[in-house]
Parts: structure tokens; C-alpha cells; sequence
């Protein structure tokens, strides 16, 4: 899966949020800047995220995702 595919579903559940993915060797690389993680624990964060991607991770299609999920403030 072309990491555009997995930016297109995180958009969709995020769409005020800023989406960044990047692939490496078969590793995907997820970044998501969104107002609505303050106040959110970290795991619940990547719970968020994961969401969108649960199906093509349960199929095998991608297997390998490090998130990252952070507020504006935090990525400043």
C-alpha cells in the first residue's frame, strides 16, 4: 500500500489535523498534528490514529506503523 493510501484514511478521521506518512523498506512512519489530542493520554492518542488503519493492519496489508500523535503545542 502507497503511503498516500494510508495519508487518505488518516485524513479522513483527522481532517483538521496535520498528516504526514512516510514509507521506508515496508515501514510506515505516521505523524498526526490535531487540536483534539489535548487533554489525551499518549496511549489513547495512538488508539486514535490507529482506528483508520485497524482493517489493512488485521489483513496483513500493512504491518509495520510507528505513530506519533501529538497536539500544535507539541510540535512546535
Amino acid at each position: 500500500m502507497e503511503a498516500n493510501e494510508v495519508r487518505a484514511l488518516i485524513v479522513a478521521a483527522f481532517p483538521d489535523g496535520k498528516v504526514d506518512v512516510d514509507l521506508a523498506g515496508g515501514h510506515y512512519t505516521v505523524t498526526v498534528i490535531d487540536s483534539g489530542f489535548e487533554g489525551v493520554r499518549s496511549v489513547a492518542r495512538q488508539q486514535k490514529v490507529y482506528a483508520p488503519l485497524a482493517d489493512i493492519i488485521a489483513q496483513g496489508t500493512i504491518h509495520a506503523v510507528n505513530i506519533r500523535a501529538l497536539t500544535p503545542a507539541e510540535a512546535d
